[in-house]
């Protein structure tokens, strides 16, 4: 490796304000606003609005136990299903509940069947989560309930009732994610998701900054073509490696314990899975940034992939839903493989040798992607020496 090429690469970074604020500044900073955007995990008091034709006792007592539950709150009482809607397309209330005028007498025949309909804001799947799960809960604890009574009331014994009821008991048990929240699902992947963007951005930066006069290509590939090239890549691998392994070992080792956010794998898995990671990441941005030509080029590359590969990961929607060819496209992204590994391994227990799968991928990609930064190197150096022979020859 090149003694000289590593320490110029490090100075080139430090000595752009711009490439510091990426690799280091935005980097550290970005995971602190995800945090505090979902610092609650989940959407408590919810408005919804009541069409109670009913008013009935029965009615009265599954609002009063629905009430109750932290995700929502009954804001409003309406007389009729119009006047409800009317205060959902104001975005007054997110939901709407309705008891039809025979539910009690539904309730009190023993082969009657009550019916409850649910209107849910389905603009945001997190107010239609938060109204729906809590008004299921009470439901089937009122359900329950009137089983029960029906049965004693056919002249079985109370215990023999709840015996009937309970002959088929659950535990409900939430893996990886106690909280149910957003911000514990999400998060995770967005660290990973923030060590591949910036480290594309800051590479995509220093490639067209250096496109007209990069003095460091001339330089190394003056002294033999192939093993110039080997220098150069494997010198300013080494600077990035350098900074952002410690950047990763401090987000993805040391935020999710700071953020309280699951973190059940083991810390020596998590170090080791990020090796391959960061290469892979670094080789796909020399790739990339060969077709960068000015500075201002790799802000669109990133504000445009961003969401893109955060949605082909898999992460926020099912990649057995995806087309075909948008999912093997996908499986050449490290993002893909570094989120699903890191998300294995530190929110669900996993070890490294049960993550194999997205591990040895990232090592198959690093080495794919290094020998195409070489060969496009190798090309680019022809090219630029081409041209500086010709500009000599027509002076």
């Amino acid at each position: 490796m090149s003694t000289f090429v590593f320490p110029h690469e490090l100075k080139r970074i430090f000595t752009d304000p711009g490439v510091v604020v990426i690799f280091i500044v935005a980097t550290l900073v970005y995971p602190l606003l995800y945090k505090a955007i979902y610092w609650n995990e989940q959407i408590t008091d919810v408005p919804v609005a009541v069409v109670d034709l009913s008013q009935s006792a029965e009615s009265r007592t599954f609002l009063h136990h629905w009430n109750a539950s932290p995700d929502i709150r009954l804001t409003h009482t309406c007389n009729s299903i119009a006047e409800a809607e009317q205060l959902l397309r104001e975005q007054k209330v997110h939901g709407i509940v309705y008891f039809p005028r025979d539910f009690a007498s539904q309730l009190a025949d023993p082969l009657g069947q009550a019916h409850i309909s649910l209107y849910c804001d389905m603009s945001s799947f997190l107010y239609m989560k938060a109204i729906y799960l809590s008004c299921n809960q009470v439901m089937l604890e009122s359900m329950r309930n009137i089983q029960i009574d029906r049965y004693e009331s056919m002249g079985y014994g109370r215990e023999f009732s709840w015996a009937l009821v309970q002959d088929a008991p659950y535990t409900e048990t939430a893996l990886y994610n106690p909280t149910g929240g957003y911000g514990s699902f999400l998060i995770p992947a967005v660290l990973v998701l923030i060590l591949h963007q910036t480290l594309l951005f800051g590479i995509c930066m220093l490639a067209g900054t250096a496109r007209d006069d990069d003095k460091v290509l001339y330089r190394v590939l003056g002294k033999g073509r192939v093993a110039g090239v080997l220098r150069l890549i494997l010198g300013r691998a080494a600077a990035y490696f350098t900074i952002y392994y410690a950047l990763a070992a401090i987000l993805l080792g040391l935020l999710p314990r700071l953020f309280d956010i699951p973190h059940i794998g083991d810390i020596g898995d998590i170090l080791r899975f990020i090796v391959p990671y960061i290469l892979a990441c670094i080789f796909f941005s020399m790739t990339v940034s060969v077709f960068i030509r000015n500075r201002e080029s790799g802000l669109v590359l990133l504000i445009s992939t961003s969401l893109i590969f955060l949605f082909m990961a898999g992460i926020s929607w099912p990649k057995e839903m995806m087309p075909a060819a948008w999912r093997y496209l996908s499986y050449f992204i490290p993002y893909t493989w570094g989120a699903h590994g890191f998300i294995h391994i530190n929110s669900m227990g996993a070890t490294l040798w049960s993550t194999r799968n997205e591990y040895i991928s990232l090592w198959i990609l690093s080495g794919g992607y290094f020998l195409a930064t070489c060969v496009i190197t190798y090309f680019a150096g022809i090219r630029k020496e081409k041209e500086q022979t010709e500009a000599v020859l027509a002076q």
